[in-house]
């Protein structure tokens, strides 16, 4: 890591600890005890508690592409360019929770179809699909798909559960991805304890990966690297603390066998009343090395974004700075959403030695008498991409050098408050980026609406 990181981590996390120290009566320090209730002793069986419940997603995306940036669709055997990919689906999720039954040690199962509906099928407009329309060898849309989206069994001692099949999973480098119809799941084992007030546990060992738009089960890949090699395992273990009503701590350590290891810090602090004025801190560090046969090659990466949030009542403004140390990608596992990063947005600003700048705006409506509806606009740069000095082979670093590129963004999203539709919400973005011409996401303007609505069977 660098001098200069280094001494920018330091004073991030002396001002976070000293703001807390600061901070009222009311964000004083939390002691860590053991919970007062157990949650397996307040079980009501398995049938008495069990919930069928679901939901179903409307995902339209049209992306349109700038500069040199081509889409392709296949054409007797050869591949034409397009500048226009559409994507439009319904995903609907069916999901079954039993309860747990009584006793010491209860037991549960847990189970969800998923089923996905092309609504745009035309092969010139979902040019090949991308990760968001299911085609055929051919590159054709596969109309209508279903596939086993969930399916495990539990064991839970107080307020402790293991949990083994497939399963979704929520931690800063292993986390289900939900920003297609439908989402990612993993399948594995894992374990979440939450026995004290203040600090949960959580630990997890995964084999396969049910990506969103594929039916059948895949190995784990690098979102960056070569795709042709895969991991066998891919396991995880940390824990979140809070010893201070205002201050949250995270610390997680992540195995990508013959990938990576990989481990993370995260801290968020706030301070003050949202109605005068508050002010929210987020640091998030990762730090990457090569592992066991290093199917990715030599990876020597350091990788923090420190994130400032200042809010007074329906206004919030954010600055965010990130930057990568390493001559390769900051990179993860591909079909997770594991970068907690503040610049992970339509880009995730990760390039080798990258550094990103982002400031944004939001407007909750909710202060001006429209609760449920939120606004919110960015922009973000990133520069000084450098790859020259790369000398492995898991990442292609051709023409890398001195690259840069911008994305700005809008978007409004409305939340039903009540009524027979309470909950479902809908979300419109348009988004545009512009890259030089070896930076890996491209150009393009992307138009983006998702409606969701929720349901309870049972």
């Amino acid at each position: 890591m660098q001098l200069t990181q280094r001494t920018f981590l330091a004073a991030a996390l002396a001002s976070t600890a000293s703001a807390a120290l600061a901070a009222p009566a009311g964000q004083a320090f939390v002691p860590t005890e053991l919970k007062a209730n157990n949650t397996q002793a307040e079980a009501t069986g398995f049938a008495p508690g069990q919930v069928l419940s679901g939901s179903t997603k409307n995902f339209f995306a049209q992306e349109r592409t700038k500069r040199d940036t081509r889409f392709y669709i296949l054409k007797g055997g050869t591949r034409e360019t397009t500048r226009l990919r559409d994507a439009w689906t319904q995903g609907t999720i069916l999901r079954y929770t039993s309860g747990f039954t009584q006793g010491t040690v209860g037991f549960g199962a847990e189970a969800a179809a998923y089923n996905e509906i092309a609504l745009q099928q035309g092969r010139g407009r979902i040019a090949g699909g991308g990760n968001r329309t299911l085609t055929d060898s051919d590159g054709d849309a596969v109309g209508q798909w279903s596939k086993r989206g969930l399916g495990n069994l539990k064991a839970r001692v107080a307020n402790t559960t293991l949990t083994a099949g497939r399963q979704n999973m929520d931690t800063p480098m292993i986390a289900s991805v939900g920003n297609r119809a439908l989402p990612s799941s993993f399948e594995g084992l894992s374990l979440h304890s939450a026995e004290f007030n203040n600090l949960s546990l959580d630990a997890g060992t995964f084999d396969r990966v049910s990506p969103r738009t594929e039916q059948s089960l895949t190995r784990f890949v690098a979102e960056y690297g070569n795709r042709g090699v895969s991991t066998d395992h891919a396991s995880t273990a940390g824990f979140t603390y809070q010893p201070l009503e205002s201050l949250e701590t995270s610390i997680y350590a992540t195995q990508a066998k013959d990938f990576w290891n990989q481990y993370y810090i995260g801290l968020a602090h706030d301070l003050g009343d949202p109605a005068v004025l508050a002010l929210n801190t987020a640091l998030n560090y990762y730090k990457t090395r090569d592992q066991g046969s290093a199917k990715l090659g030599a990876i020597d990466n350091d990788t923090y974004s420190l994130a400032f949030t200042l809010s007074h009542g329906a206004h919030s403004v954010m600055a965010a700075w990130q930057q990568v140390n390493g001559n390769e990608y900051f990179d993860y596992l591909h079909e997770t959403n594991g970068i907690f990063l503040a610049n992970s947005l339509l880009s995730d600003f990760n390039g080798p030695n990258e550094k990103s700048l982002q400031f944004g705006y939001s407007l909750n409506m909710a202060e001006y008498g429209a609760p449920g509806l939120k606004f919110n606009l960015y922009t973000a740069r990133g520069w000084g991409i450098d790859g020259t000095h790369y000398k492995g082979t898991g990442y292609d670093m051709a023409g890398v050098n001195g690259e840069s590129h911008y994305e700005y963004g809008v978007g409004t999203a409305y939340t039903v408050q009540s009524g027979a539709l309470k909950n479902s919400s809908i979300r419109a973005t348009y988004t545009a980026h512009r890259a030089s011409e070896y930076q890996v996401d491209g150009s393009l303007n992307e138009l983006r609406v998702v409606t969701t609505v929720p349901f309870n069977i049972l």
